[in-house]
Formats: structure tokens, sequence, C-alpha cells
């Protein structure tokens, strides 16, 4: 079984697969007489195909078995999928460019200030998380079509995840 390492999660390095979201190098707009700060524009939202509207959710999430095992992929072919951590703990990204080829796959080690934005088609791994309850709010595409396709690994294919923890 191979291993997969984990790289720190970047704009640059995430590019091929979605949008990094995070306020770090971004100006600020002062709004509410000056009690707050406005970021616009952290991910661009892609859930028009076949009539979809937007839909906002509350994910709390598990932690998982250390080594975490990559055993299922899957993609949204009519739209993006953001997630934004609400509690402020670290989780991790898993992605691929294709599931066939174990080369493909890529993890990163997201901050609980970062969150990420799914391009259309992109395949990634479900939510993992390193705390148990965490919390995310999740931005994407409700409507009809078929908006999900999984892939298992089969055997040969699977990895191991290890984390610092692990």
């Amino acid at each position: 079984m191979a291993t997969l390492s984990i790289e720190p999660l970047t704009r640059q390095a995430f590019a091929p697969f979605g949008e990094v979201v995070e306020t770090e190098g971004l100006t600020a707009l002062s709004i509410n007489q000056g009690y707050a700060e406005r970021y616009n524009e952290l991910a661009t939202i892609d859930v028009g195909a076949e009539g979809g509207q937007i839909n906002i959710s509350w994910f709390v999430a598990s932690a998982r078995p250390a080594p975490i095992a990559i055993r299922l992929m899957e993609r949204h072919p009519l739209g993006s999928q953001l997630f934004m951590p609400l509690n402020g703990g670290d989780w991790l990204v898993v992605v691929c460019t294709d599931p066939h080829t174990q080369s493909s796959y890529r993890a990163f080690a997201a901050k609980g200030n970062q969150g990420v934005n799914y391009a259309r088609n992109c395949w990634h791994h479900p939510l993992l998380v390193l705390k148990d309850a965490s919390a995310f709010l999740v931005v994407d595409r409700k409507g009809g079509g078929d908006n999900l396709e999984e892939y298992w690994l089969d055997e040969t294919m699977q990895l191991d995840l290890r984390t610092a923890a692990s």
C-alpha cells in the first residue's frame, strides 16, 4: 500500500483543482462604520449547469482513524463545491486529476483559516478533518441532474495518508 505525502495548501499548488479560500494577502474593505472588514470575491461559485442553484450547508465531521485510508474519490460534474472550516481546526485535502493514476494524487494540509473551492469535475476525497466535531460551511449546487460521481479505488490503488499523529 502506498503512502501519500502531505504538502502545505497554497493557491499556486492547488490551482489545478480549484481555489484556496483565504484572506492572506488580500486588502479588506472597511464596513459597518469601521467595526468590520469585508473580503470580496474569495471564490467563484459555479452551480448554474442544468438550472442548478446555490445551496449553503453546515457540515459537522468526525476524524477518521490513522493512518487515513484513501479508498474513495468523488467529483461533481454540475458544479463547484466550497468548504470553509468554522472552528479554526486544521484539516486535510486530497485531490487527483485521474483516480486511475496513482501519481496524480495530491494531499494538502489546510490551516483552520483556509477553505477550498473544488472546481467542477475536480476529483477529491470526502471531507477529512483532524478533530471530531469539526464544523464547515459548505457552498455547493442543489437542483436536478446527477451531480455526484464516485470512484472506489481497487486494492492496487489504495493509499494511506499519514498525519503527524500517525
